[in-house]
């Protein structure tokens, strides 16, 4: 049985080892964590705004179930749709997960490297800060 989602508690909680990792030059696995973050960071803000857990609504919302290099473009859609805005102003310029992928994870950690990783884990800290705005 699959447990209820708990998008802010898994955002911050791989945050939390993300860091640990990112300390340890654990580049590849803490670059998987950066991406899974803020991914469930994002969600965390799309329900504030009134996206709804499958567990409520009893139907898969197939259109959220998105990792955060496809999920960011539908996040910045659903925020200016629901007023927003104010979150829309916190993301970082651009789509800085473009270049993540979950599939990634089967990859040689020689193929990560530090400066790709910090990338991702300013735009993690953003949105970290969007999440606590918006709890």
């Amino acid at each position: 049985m699959t447990k209820p989602s708990d998008f802010a508690d898994a955002h911050t909680r791989h945050w939390q080892d993300e860091e640990l990792l990112f300390t340890h030059d654990r580049w590849a696995n803490a670059d998987q964590l950066y991406g899974l973050s803020a991914e469930c960071g994002l969600k965390a803000v799309m329900q504030v705004l009134g996206m709804r857990p499958v567990e409520e609504t009893g139907k898969p919302a197939t259109e959220y179930r998105k990792h955060v290099n496809a999920l960011w473009l539908i996040f910045q859609d659903f925020a200016s749709s629901r007023d927003g805005a104010r979150y829309l102003e916190m993301l970082p310029p651009g789509s800085p997960f473009s270049n993540w992928a979950i599939d990634d994870r089967y990859a040689n950690r020689n193929d990560f490297c530090r400066e790709e990783v910090e990338l991702h884990r300013a735009a993690t800290q953003e949105i970290a800060s969007m999440v606590l705005e918006a709890s």
